[in-house]
């Protein structure tokens, strides 16, 4: 989203550890992190490898699958980057190196199976090379080796590379399933795909995907002259998603006719929908600091989730001081909160990230079936790595709840 100047509208607490330039101490302490999470892959992980392609499952945790969104970085140059909305005590420190702190932290505490980046990667408009801010924006999950995807924003493209460049940039790096498009479709954008997560190895759905994550391309600004504003999800996106989801409901029914539903699917993508909009302080979890900045025109996409029947929850950035889940016609519209520091945000308020994650029913004999439950909740980038609005997304033959909570989620499922 545009920077926002107001002083109201800027943030957050960076503590002497995570203050520093990435000296020896900050590198033997992602050395130390590497070590711990060590390689992933493999059948008895979460991804297999099969003729040449990344798979996602469930299995390196019994039963659980863990996403963490990561919205707003807005990278640039690095230690050379100065933050915004911050108390002024950190302005001299405070940087680039903070946000790729951040990630180091909240990957160690959540230990996650999956990272989605969700636009406004970098800044452009601030970056001297938008390669090497890529590189540098990515580098903690690359580093790592653990399996990410991201979306473009509406400032990823502002800097020396296109947004067809950039999203290729981002497809050509190390342990990305991002992809530039369908193979053989005519689609606006760039960045529309989806990926499937294999049931358990060994049960009945390890060859089908019981979660299934779509990923589009929410656009920068307008195109149309009379139309202001930001972009939209356009009609060639929407046919897209639901063929989609079609072929993907059919696959997970075939030949079970205890199957009565779809697989849920998760959708990202960075520019909120005008559904957000309906929501206020009475019907969320989480906060609304700010006004939803989506598309001065509603192209339907909403409608078209709802009809698919699959999409339990939606998640975005670019309102960065937004970090709330609403429920509206079955589907959770949820916000990360602002990520990066030099991205505006609120002095005072944490910058932070979404995780969610998905558990597996278990039957009677111990087999693990399709997904039982989706959680979700936030962690800030305090002292403690706090985690707050612990909330039930979505459980199977329910719609879902709301819990409004500020300790630790119970990581079993429901």
């Amino acid at each position: 989203m545009n920077q926002k100047l107001p002083p109201s509208l800027l943030l957050s607490l960076i503590f002497p550890l995570f203050v520093l330039a990435p000296t020896a101490e900050c590198h033997e302490a992602r050395s130390a992190l590497v070590r711990r999470v060590g390689v992933r892959g493999g059948a008895d992980t979460q991804a297999d490898t099969s003729a040449g392609e990344q798979r996602l499952r469930f299995g390196r945790k019994p039963g659980e699958f863990k996403i963490l969104q990561v919205a707003d970085m807005h990278y640039a140059d690095g230690k050379e980057t100065g933050c915004l909305d911050v108390f002024p005590d950190m302005i001299p420190t405070c940087s680039d190196l903070n946000t790729t702190a951040f990630i180091y932290r909240v990957i160690s505490a959540e230990d996650p199976d999956f990272v989605v980046f969700t636009g406004d990667n970098i800044f452009g408009l601030d970056s001297k090379d938008a390669e090497k801010s890529l590189d540098a924006a990515f580098e903690p999950a690359v580093a790592l080796k653990l399996p990410w995807a991201a979306v473009l924003g509406n400032h990823d493209q502002e800097g020396t590379l296109s947004r067809q460049g950039v999203m290729q940039h981002i497809v050509g790096m190390s342990h990305t399933l991002s992809q530039l498009n369908p193979p053989r479709a005519e689609i606006d954008g760039f960045g529309n795909y989806n990926l499937e997560i294999a049931g358990a190895e060994g049960s009945e759905l390890a060859n089908k995907s019981v979660l299934n994550l779509y990923f589009l391309d929410s656009g920068d600004y307008s195109t149309v002259p009379l139309i202001p504003g930001y972009g939209w999800i356009k009609p060639s996106q929407q046919v897209w998603f639901q063929k989609t989801s079609s072929r993907l409901q059919k696959q997970y029914t075939a030949g079970d006719s205890r199957k009565t539903g779809p697989a849920p699917g998760l959708a990202y993508f960075h520019i909120p929908l005008p559904e957000y909009s309906v929501f206020d302080a009475t019907n969320i979890t989480g906060v609304k600091q700010e006004g939803i900045s989506s598309a001065s025109i509603n192209s339907g996409f909403f409608a078209t989730m709802v009809e698919a029947g699959d999409v339990k929850a939606v998640f975005t950035g670019h309102d960065h001081v937004n970090d709330f889940c609403g429920k509206l016609a079955g589907v959770q519209l949820c916000y990360a909160g602002g990520f990066g520091y030099h991205a505006y945000g609120k002095a005072g308020w944490p910058r932070r990230a979404r995780v969610v994650s998905a558990f597996l029913e278990k039957a009677a004999n111990g087999e693990w079936g399709g997904v039982k439950s989706i959680k979700t909740w936030k962690r800030l980038d305090d002292e403690l790595l706090s985690t707050i609005d612990a909330q039930v997304l979505w459980s199977k033959g329910s719609t879902g709840g709301r819990r409004q909570k500020s300790d630790a989620p119970d990581i079993q499922g429901v």
